[in-house]
């Protein structure tokens, strides 16, 4: 992104401003936010927050103004009425250059200036969706002193990118600061129906159903409105860089063009059934909803509204046999005489996304290109049989990257020949607490230490820095997509990189093994972790090396409560800490009580040592000053819920793939150097390939993303 920002700059030099400030008209928000960044990189911080605010604001202004203009526009200029000429081609095009003039005169009036000014880049589209604004807006507003306001910029940027390691450490000092109000952390873009579902399920969960029906109601209601606003704006301006091949003919592109409209309709359902920050939709969002409904409104005695939304969800899978059974049992309850139809609003969504799946089909089938179904309700007979064997395909794809307990159970377990576990639950005196050895050899740890050494001689960000935790201590960490791109570049060792990548899912196989058998643990996230004591001061250290804290609540010492709710990372489940070396002073990890000062446990790290826990409330831990040397070790956190399983992973897996493919005759070698000295252990099954995403735009922490200017900035922070 900086070459793109570099050439923002430029074109916005100070003293050109499209529009006078007082002209009324809307200016477009990629020079207001191209003049906010330079602001930002001069140091000029109310100009930075003024503009990248009003940048924001001409964002959401825009939005708003498409999608009213498309409704309006919709009615006005429909294709409907009596012909207009005797020929229908005459007649269709009428209507479209009717619709062209509505909507090219409807944004003209509401945005006060030519649509086509309006008109950004992709990448700068990016930037705005996954709310990078939030992220040069937050550290302004703190230069500003605006606490309140710098906490719900960085909270909102945060929710969207949560892998983001640099905002990891930002959130972590607001957290810490005195004056920062809980209430401060929120989502300035927060949708409407993800409160209403999440409050509707809790409540349906706890058997308070009549409440939970009314949230789901207005949940539902919600989604079918953010549908509609999300189908309106696909009929913007086509983008570049489709897949399919743009044709010069008249009709060519306008196939091409409206099946791309179509494409990007049938893919709305995916974004708004995807949270902010999640990297995959939750699974069936609207025939869920029914089927919540339905056993709400039975559990409260209401059978009509229950039948009603029975026969609803019937019309996505007519053949549920479970659902059948019920509507029988409606009938029989309801009377002969009783009239039961599904909701008109679900008939019209259902028919008109099967039309829309019917002519796409045909034109992939037809004319090429490719789509990914995003429904797994679509019946089997509406897809051509050309296309039936790739639609199986990426629905066993799909089916593979969220395992539900079932599937994994069928796995069956893993054995770990050669590990040892040396300390248990019981032995370190609290609840989930484990300690494995031998999960590494001496020679595997020279390696990764290698790695790390090697990247630390880079420019790319990975030198140390000061701890955020202490004065007295550098700081180092490597993500794994980062090990794996610096190895692409020959900056470090190809094999170093992918034993990184190896050991890390050996370590999840064992604490999922362990902890969770049958149930699939997720990567949360992946980091290379070295501490390193800073020469000459290190006299009289009272502070410590990572202070005591739980690692998926906010820890209340003193009401000795720990609190599962944002901006604590909730989603984490279980945490480890691979560690790789144990020439150094100080450096154990401690276990204590919810006041953070009763220590029950202690461990001591050292090469190929695994320690395990539950994320929650019941291990709070810290970490004692490193006073000599560098600790080094591979910290790891997962997740149960395949929605916030870490996407960088994924893409340095689809790396990885590549590298091997291009540099290396063999996959088998890292697999045989991590079983070189535990003979007898079962071979690796290979991992799963990542969630079919763009990977052009990865989303990383600033150093990465080409930007060091911005992440000096924050270092001061």
């Amino acid at each position: 992104m900086a070459s793109l920002l570099l050439l923002l700059l430029a074109l916005s030099a100070p003293g050109t401003s499209l529009f006078s400030p007082g002209s009324g008209r809307l200016l477009p928000y990629d020079l207001l936010y191209a003049d906010g960044v330079r602001a930002y990189f001069a140091r000029d911080w109310p100009r930075a927050a003024e503009l990248l605010q009003r940048a924001l604001h001409s964002y959401s202004q825009l939005l708003e103004a498409r999608r009213g203009c498309q409704s309006r526009c919709r009615e006005e200029s429909g294709f409907v009425g009596p012909p207009v000429a005797p020929s229908w081609e005459t007649r269709f095009f009428d209507r479209v250059l009717q619709r062209a003039e509505c909507l090219g005169e409807c944004l003209g009036r509401r945005l006060g200036s030519e649509p086509s000014l309006h008109r950004a880049s992709r990448e700068i589209q990016e930037d705005f969706e996954q709310r990078e604004p939030y992220n040069y807006l937050q550290v302004a507003l703190f230069q500003l002193k605006k606490l309140d306001e710098a906490v719900s910029a960085a909270h909102t940027f945060f929710v969207a990118n949560p892998q983001h390691l640099q905002m990891r450490e930002d959130m972590e000092k607001y957290q810490r600061m005195a004056g920062v109000k809980l209430e401060s952390f929120r989502d300035l873009q927060a949708t409407p129906y993800w409160e209403a579902y999440k409050t509707g399920v809790q409540q349906y969960n706890v058997d308070e159903y009549l409440q939970a029906a009314v949230k789901l109601e207005e949940s539902l209601e919600e989604v079918l409105l953010a549908l509609e606003d999300c189908r309106a704006l696909c009929e913007g301006p086509q983008e570049d860089g489709t897949e399919e091949e743009m044709h010069p003919g008249l009709y060519e592109a306008i196939a091409a063009h409206y099946t791309q409209v179509l494409k990007c309709r049938q893919h709305c359902v995916l974004e708004v059934a995807t949270k902010p920050g999640q990297v995959s939709a939750t699974d069936d969002f609207i025939p869920s909803h029914l089927d919540l409904l339905q056993f709400a409104y039975d559990q409260v005695g209401n059978q009509a509204l229950a039948a009603e939304c029975a026969a609803s969800y019937l019309l996505f899978y007519p053949s549920d046999e479970l659902m059948l059974e019920k509507m029988k049992r409606y009938w029989v309850e309801l009377g002969e005489g009783a009239s039961i139809t599904a909701r008109e609003n679900i008939q019209q969504y259902v028919q008109r996304s099967l039309m829309e799946k019917k002519l796409i089909y045909y034109a992939v089938e037809h004319l090429g290109g490719t789509f990914n179904d995003p429904d797994p309700w679509t019946p089997d007979e509406l897809i051509p049989g050309s296309l039936k064997q790739k639609h199986r395909e990426n629905q066993k794809k799909q089916r593979l990257e969220n395992l539900d307990v079932g599937e994994q159970e069928q796995r069956g377990p893993f054995t770990f020949e050669g590990i040892t576990v040396t300390v248990d639950s019981h032995q370190l005196n609290g609840s989930q607490r484990v300690v494995f050895d031998r999960v590494l050899t001496d020679s595997e740890c020279k390696d990764i230490l290698r790695l790390a050494k090697a990247a630390g001689s880079t420019e790319d960000g990975y030198r140390g820095r000061q701890s955020p935790h202490t004065p007295h201590e550098r700081f180092e960490g490597l993500t794994v997509l980062k090990a794996l791109q610096l190895a692409q570049d020959g900056t470090v060792n190809w094999r170093d990189a992918k034993l990184l990548l190896h050991a890390s899912e050996k370590s999840r196989k064992i604490v999922e093994s362990y902890f969770t058998p049958g149930k699939r643990l997720h990567f949360s996230f992946t980091h290379l972790v070295c501490r390193t004591a800073v020469e000459g001061d290190q006299d009289d250290r009272m502070d410590l090396s990572h202070p005591v804290h739980a690692d998926n609540c906010l820890l209340d010492p003193e009401g000795k409560e720990c609190w599962r709710e944002p901006p604590a990372y909730v989603y984490r489940d279980y945490s480890g800490i691979l560690y790789l070396n144990d020439d150094f002073h100080g450096g154990d990890l401690f276990f204590t009580e919810l006041d953070a000062v009763t220590i029950t446990a202690q461990v001591h790290p050292k090469c190929g040592r695994l320690v395990a826990f539950n994320s929650g409330g019941e291990n709070p831990h810290g970490v004692w000053a490193v006073t000599r040397g560098r600790r080094c070790a591979i910290a790891l956190w997962y997740t149960l819920s395949p929605e916030h399983a870490e996407q960088e992973r994924m893409e340095a897996e689809d790396l990885m793939r590549q590298g091997d493919m291009e540099q290396e005759p063999s996959h088998t070698d890292v697999e045989e150097h991590m079983r070189a000295d535990h003979s007898g252990a079962s071979p690796e099954p290979p991992m799963p390939k990542g969630r079919a995403r763009s990977t052009s735009r990865r989303r990383t922490s600033g150093s990465e993303s080409g930007q060091p200017q911005k992440l000096r900035a924050r270092d001061e922070f």
